[in-house]
Protein backbone atom coordinates (compact mmCIF):
# COMPACT_ATOMS: atom_id res chain seq x y z
CA UNK A 1 0.00 0.00 0.00
CA UNK A 2 1.13 3.50 -0.74
CA UNK A 3 2.61 4.88 2.21
CA UNK A 4 1.06 8.23 1.22
CA UNK A 5 -2.25 7.08 1.09
CA UNK A 6 -1.92 5.23 4.67
CA UNK A 7 -0.55 8.26 5.89
CA UNK A 8 -3.24 10.53 4.37
CA UNK A 9 -5.82 7.91 6.36
CA UNK A 10 -4.02 8.60 9.44
CA UNK A 11 -4.28 12.36 9.02
CA UNK A 12 -8.02 12.23 8.21
CA UNK A 13 -9.14 9.75 11.00
CA UNK A 14 -6.82 11.83 13.18
CA UNK A 15 -8.73 15.35 12.18
CA UNK A 16 -11.92 13.47 12.56
CA UNK A 17 -11.75 12.81 15.94
CA UNK A 18 -10.70 15.91 17.01
CA UNK A 19 -13.38 17.56 15.24
CA UNK A 20 -16.05 14.70 16.52
CA UNK A 21 -14.35 14.87 19.93
CA UNK A 22 -14.05 18.93 20.36
CA UNK A 23 -18.37 18.71 18.44
CA UNK A 24 -19.19 16.04 21.60
CA UNK A 25 -17.13 17.99 24.75
CA UNK A 26 -18.71 22.03 23.67
CA UNK A 27 -22.05 21.13 22.01
CA UNK A 28 -23.43 18.14 23.22
CA UNK A 29 -22.04 17.57 26.83
CA UNK A 30 -23.92 21.09 27.30
CA UNK A 31 -26.98 20.07 25.74
CA UNK A 32 -26.80 17.06 27.75
CA UNK A 33 -26.28 18.93 30.86
CA UNK A 34 -29.18 21.46 30.30
CA UNK A 35 -31.70 18.76 29.29
CA UNK A 36 -30.83 16.93 32.67
CA UNK A 37 -31.07 20.14 34.42
CA UNK A 38 -34.80 21.01 33.10
CA UNK A 39 -35.58 17.16 33.41
CA UNK A 40 -38.30 17.08 36.17
CA UNK A 41 -36.92 14.40 38.61
CA UNK A 42 -39.01 12.00 40.39
CA UNK A 43 -37.88 10.58 43.77
CA UNK A 44 -40.20 8.16 45.92
CA UNK A 45 -40.45 9.37 49.20
CA UNK A 46 -41.42 6.98 51.96
CA UNK A 47 -43.83 8.00 54.77
CA UNK A 48 -41.06 8.78 56.97
CA UNK A 49 -39.23 11.23 54.79
CA UNK A 50 -39.91 14.60 54.21
CA UNK A 51 -38.71 17.10 51.41
CA UNK A 52 -35.80 18.76 52.55
CA UNK A 53 -36.04 22.51 51.61
CA UNK A 54 -33.42 23.93 53.61
CA UNK A 55 -30.78 25.44 52.31
CA UNK A 56 -27.15 23.35 53.22
CA UNK A 57 -24.56 24.28 55.35
CA UNK A 58 -21.74 26.15 53.83
CA UNK A 59 -18.21 23.65 53.23
CA UNK A 60 -15.25 24.62 54.64
CA UNK A 61 -13.67 22.11 51.97
CA UNK A 62 -14.53 20.31 48.42
CA UNK A 63 -12.93 17.73 50.12
CA UNK A 64 -15.28 16.04 52.54
CA UNK A 65 -13.06 13.93 54.81
CA UNK A 66 -11.39 17.57 55.44
CA UNK A 67 -14.65 19.66 55.35
CA UNK A 68 -15.45 17.09 58.29
CA UNK A 69 -12.81 17.55 60.57
CA UNK A 70 -12.81 21.01 60.20
CA UNK A 71 -16.70 20.98 61.31
CA UNK A 72 -15.38 18.84 64.58
CA UNK A 73 -12.87 21.58 65.35
CA UNK A 74 -13.07 24.23 67.69
CA UNK A 75 -11.17 26.76 65.79
CA UNK A 76 -13.11 26.64 62.57
CA UNK A 77 -16.42 29.17 63.60
CA UNK A 78 -13.26 32.35 64.56
CA UNK A 79 -11.47 31.51 61.26
CA UNK A 80 -14.47 31.09 59.37
CA UNK A 81 -16.81 34.93 60.99
CA UNK A 82 -13.08 36.32 59.93
CA UNK A 83 -13.58 35.19 56.50
CA UNK A 84 -16.62 36.40 56.31
CA UNK A 85 -16.19 39.70 57.70
CA UNK A 86 -13.35 40.29 55.02
CA UNK A 87 -15.99 40.27 52.52
CA UNK A 88 -13.50 37.31 50.35
CA UNK A 89 -14.61 33.74 48.85
CA UNK A 90 -11.82 32.07 50.11
CA UNK A 91 -12.82 28.71 52.42
CA UNK A 92 -11.49 27.95 55.66
CA UNK A 93 -9.48 25.02 54.12
CA UNK A 94 -7.75 27.63 51.11
CA UNK A 95 -7.00 29.93 54.38
CA UNK A 96 -4.93 27.35 56.26
CA UNK A 97 -3.49 25.63 53.27
CA UNK A 98 -2.28 29.55 52.33
CA UNK A 99 -0.85 29.70 55.86
CA UNK A 100 0.32 26.27 56.21
CA UNK A 101 2.35 26.66 52.07
CA UNK A 102 3.68 30.76 53.46
CA UNK A 103 5.46 28.73 56.38
CA UNK A 104 7.29 26.05 54.43
CA UNK A 105 8.21 28.32 51.62
CA UNK A 106 9.82 30.74 54.42
CA UNK A 107 11.19 28.20 56.30
CA UNK A 108 12.97 26.65 53.58
CA UNK A 109 14.26 29.62 52.16
CA UNK A 110 15.77 30.45 55.59
CA UNK A 111 17.15 26.80 56.28
CA UNK A 112 18.83 26.72 52.72
CA UNK A 113 20.69 30.72 53.58
CA UNK A 114 21.33 30.12 56.89
CA UNK A 115 21.44 26.73 57.99
CA UNK A 116 19.84 27.54 61.44
CA UNK A 117 16.67 25.27 62.84
CA UNK A 118 15.82 27.63 65.67
CA UNK A 119 15.96 30.83 63.43
CA UNK A 120 14.13 29.12 60.21
CA UNK A 121 11.36 28.23 62.26
CA UNK A 122 10.88 31.64 63.78
CA UNK A 123 11.11 32.91 60.34
CA UNK A 124 8.81 30.37 59.55
CA UNK A 125 5.94 31.39 62.17
CA UNK A 126 6.32 35.14 60.78
CA UNK A 127 5.80 33.88 57.18
CA UNK A 128 2.47 32.04 58.36
CA UNK A 129 0.73 34.97 59.63
CA UNK A 130 0.89 36.45 56.13
CA UNK A 131 -1.69 35.56 55.00
CA UNK A 132 -3.35 36.39 58.69
CA UNK A 133 -2.71 39.65 58.22
CA UNK A 134 -3.67 40.15 54.71
CA UNK A 135 -6.93 38.88 55.25
CA UNK A 136 -7.21 41.23 58.95
CA UNK A 137 -6.20 44.14 56.74
CA UNK A 138 -9.51 43.09 53.98
CA UNK A 139 -11.40 43.11 56.89
CA UNK A 140 -10.22 46.39 58.70
CA UNK A 141 -10.66 48.20 54.87
CA UNK A 142 -14.49 46.46 54.78
CA UNK A 143 -15.27 47.59 58.31
CA UNK A 144 -13.98 51.26 57.50
CA UNK A 145 -15.80 51.29 54.22
CA UNK A 146 -18.96 50.11 56.06
CA UNK A 147 -18.94 53.08 58.86
CA UNK A 148 -18.31 55.23 56.02
CA UNK A 149 -21.33 54.03 54.13
CA UNK A 150 -23.22 52.97 57.35
CA UNK A 151 -24.90 56.84 57.82
CA UNK A 152 -26.54 56.86 54.17
CA UNK A 153 -28.42 53.66 55.27
CA UNK A 154 -29.43 54.66 58.15
CA UNK A 155 -30.89 57.94 56.70
CA UNK A 156 -32.51 56.42 53.70
CA UNK A 157 -34.17 53.89 56.10
CA UNK A 158 -35.49 57.14 57.89
CA UNK A 159 -36.30 58.20 55.00
CA UNK A 160 -38.61 55.56 54.07
CA UNK A 161 -40.33 55.35 56.96
CA UNK A 162 -41.76 58.72 57.24
CA UNK A 163 -43.28 58.21 53.28
CA UNK A 164 -45.04 55.78 54.96
CA UNK A 165 -43.22 52.30 54.51
CA UNK A 166 -42.23 49.58 57.01
CA UNK A 167 -38.89 48.71 58.28
CA UNK A 168 -38.48 45.98 55.93
CA UNK A 169 -39.32 47.77 52.43
CA UNK A 170 -36.92 50.36 54.09
CA UNK A 171 -34.13 47.60 54.82
CA UNK A 172 -35.22 46.40 51.34
CA UNK A 173 -34.08 49.64 49.81
CA UNK A 174 -30.99 49.85 51.20
CA UNK A 175 -29.89 46.53 49.97
CA UNK A 176 -31.39 47.75 46.10
CA UNK A 177 -29.65 50.94 46.37
CA UNK A 178 -26.20 51.24 48.40
CA UNK A 179 -23.23 49.10 46.96
CA UNK A 180 -21.00 46.79 49.40
CA UNK A 181 -20.22 46.15 51.65
CA UNK A 182 -23.31 47.84 53.08
CA UNK A 183 -25.82 47.11 50.68
CA UNK A 184 -24.20 43.34 50.97
CA UNK A 185 -25.07 43.22 54.85
CA UNK A 186 -28.49 44.61 54.41
CA UNK A 187 -29.05 42.15 51.92
CA UNK A 188 -28.51 39.11 53.90
CA UNK A 189 -30.78 41.05 56.75
CA UNK A 190 -33.51 41.45 54.29
CA UNK A 191 -33.39 37.71 52.65
CA UNK A 192 -33.57 36.70 56.37
CA UNK A 193 -36.40 38.17 56.74
CA UNK A 194 -38.08 36.97 54.04
CA UNK A 195 -37.47 33.48 54.55
CA UNK A 196 -39.25 33.42 57.68
CA UNK A 197 -36.50 34.28 60.31
CA UNK A 198 -37.82 36.86 62.98
CA UNK A 199 -37.09 40.77 62.61
CA UNK A 200 -35.45 40.31 66.15
CA UNK A 201 -32.89 37.12 65.25
CA UNK A 202 -32.78 38.68 62.18
CA UNK A 203 -31.19 41.84 63.91
CA UNK A 204 -29.13 40.32 66.20
CA UNK A 205 -27.53 38.76 63.21
CA UNK A 206 -26.69 41.10 61.48
CA UNK A 207 -25.05 42.83 64.78
CA UNK A 208 -22.88 39.67 64.89
CA UNK A 209 -21.68 39.99 61.57
CA UNK A 210 -21.04 43.56 61.24
CA UNK A 211 -18.59 44.02 64.39
CA UNK A 212 -19.46 47.76 64.25
CA UNK A 213 -20.46 49.74 67.16
CA UNK A 214 -22.39 51.88 65.15
CA UNK A 215 -24.70 48.41 63.86
CA UNK A 216 -25.23 47.44 67.49
CA UNK A 217 -26.84 51.09 68.20
CA UNK A 218 -28.70 50.73 65.00
CA UNK A 219 -29.97 46.83 66.26
CA UNK A 220 -30.52 48.50 69.41
CA UNK A 221 -32.73 51.35 68.75
CA UNK A 222 -34.97 48.83 66.12
CA UNK A 223 -35.19 46.44 68.69
CA UNK A 224 -36.38 49.32 71.46
CA UNK A 225 -38.86 50.55 69.40
CA UNK A 226 -40.74 47.52 68.58
CA UNK A 227 -41.36 46.50 72.08
CA UNK A 228 -41.33 50.41 74.00
CA UNK A 229 -42.96 52.29 70.54
CA UNK A 230 -42.28 55.60 69.44
CA UNK A 231 -41.30 57.54 66.45
CA UNK A 232 -38.42 55.40 64.84
CA UNK A 233 -37.69 57.73 61.71
CA UNK A 234 -36.56 60.50 64.52
CA UNK A 235 -34.64 58.11 66.12
CA UNK A 236 -32.87 57.26 63.26
CA UNK A 237 -32.41 60.42 62.39
CA UNK A 238 -30.86 61.24 65.75
CA UNK A 239 -28.52 57.70 64.96
CA UNK A 240 -27.22 59.05 62.18
CA UNK A 241 -26.06 62.43 63.16
CA UNK A 242 -24.24 60.44 66.30
CA UNK A 243 -22.65 58.24 63.72
CA UNK A 244 -21.35 61.13 61.94
CA UNK A 245 -19.91 63.22 64.25
CA UNK A 246 -18.68 59.57 65.22
CA UNK A 247 -17.15 59.35 62.25
CA UNK A 248 -15.23 62.77 62.24
CA UNK A 249 -13.88 62.45 65.95
CA UNK A 250 -12.21 59.42 64.55
CA UNK A 251 -10.62 61.58 61.14
CA UNK A 252 -9.21 63.76 64.08
CA UNK A 253 -7.70 61.38 65.90
CA UNK A 254 -6.20 59.59 63.17
CA UNK A 255 -4.64 62.84 62.49
CA UNK A 256 -3.14 63.44 65.63
CA UNK A 257 -2.10 60.61 66.43
CA UNK A 258 -0.52 60.32 62.58
CA UNK A 259 2.93 61.10 64.01
CA UNK A 260 3.21 58.15 66.33
CA UNK A 261 1.85 55.81 63.45
CA UNK A 262 4.62 56.94 60.90
CA UNK A 263 7.29 56.44 63.93
CA UNK A 264 6.16 52.98 64.13
CA UNK A 265 6.82 52.25 61.09
CA UNK A 266 9.82 53.74 60.52
CA UNK A 267 11.09 51.99 64.03
CA UNK A 268 9.56 48.60 62.87
CA UNK A 269 11.16 48.54 59.16
CA UNK A 270 14.70 49.98 60.16
CA UNK A 271 16.05 46.79 61.59
CA UNK A 272 15.48 44.87 58.55
CA UNK A 273 15.94 47.68 55.90
CA UNK A 274 19.57 47.69 57.86
CA UNK A 275 20.59 44.10 57.74
CA UNK A 276 19.46 44.35 54.01
CA UNK A 277 21.66 47.35 53.29
CA UNK A 278 24.51 45.48 54.90
CA UNK A 279 23.71 41.91 53.08
CA UNK A 280 24.64 44.04 50.13
CA UNK A 281 27.50 46.29 50.86
CA UNK A 282 29.17 43.75 53.07
CA UNK A 283 27.92 40.21 52.94
CA UNK A 284 30.49 38.75 55.06
CA UNK A 285 30.27 41.48 57.97
CA UNK A 286 26.51 40.18 58.38
CA UNK A 287 27.49 36.31 57.75
CA UNK A 288 30.56 36.17 60.34
CA UNK A 289 27.76 37.92 62.83
CA UNK A 290 24.73 34.94 61.48
CA UNK A 291 27.63 31.65 62.01
CA UNK A 292 28.46 33.00 65.44
CA UNK A 293 26.64 31.44 68.30
CA UNK A 294 26.87 34.94 70.06
CA UNK A 295 25.52 36.70 66.80
CA UNK A 296 23.03 34.31 66.88
CA UNK A 297 21.59 34.88 70.35
CA UNK A 298 21.87 38.27 69.38
CA UNK A 299 19.74 37.80 66.19
CA UNK A 300 16.70 36.12 67.98
CA UNK A 301 16.85 38.62 70.94
CA UNK A 302 16.58 41.62 68.52
CA UNK A 303 14.01 39.69 66.67
CA UNK A 304 11.99 39.68 69.61
CA UNK A 305 12.54 42.82 70.97
CA UNK A 306 11.68 43.82 67.64
CA UNK A 307 8.55 42.23 67.79
CA UNK A 308 7.39 43.50 71.38
CA UNK A 309 8.16 46.53 70.50
CA UNK A 310 5.98 47.20 67.14
CA UNK A 311 3.21 45.40 69.38
CA UNK A 312 3.80 48.03 71.84
CA UNK A 313 3.66 51.24 69.50
CA UNK A 314 0.78 49.51 67.65
CA UNK A 315 -0.94 49.46 71.81
CA UNK A 316 -0.09 53.21 72.08
CA UNK A 317 -1.27 54.22 68.54
CA UNK A 318 -4.29 52.62 68.45
CA UNK A 319 -6.23 55.36 70.16
CA UNK A 320 -10.35 54.19 70.77
CA UNK A 321 -12.92 57.04 70.51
Amino acid sequence: MNPAVVLSGIVFAGTAGVIIGAYWALVLRGEQKVLQRIKPQKKQRGPGQRLDMLKPDETMSSVGTIDRMLRTSGMTGRVQGLLDQAGGPMTVSVFLLAIACAALVVFLVAFHFSQMLTASVALALVGGSIPVMIVRRRRRKRIDKFEEQFPEAVDLIARALRAGHGLQTGVGMVADELSAPVGTEFRILFDEQNFGLSLNDAMRNFARRVPVLDARFFVTAVLTQRETGGNLAEVLDNLGNVIRERFKIKRQVRVLSAHGRTTGWVLALLPPALAAATLVVNPHHLGSLVSDPLGQKMIMAGLVMQVAGTLIIRKIVNVEY
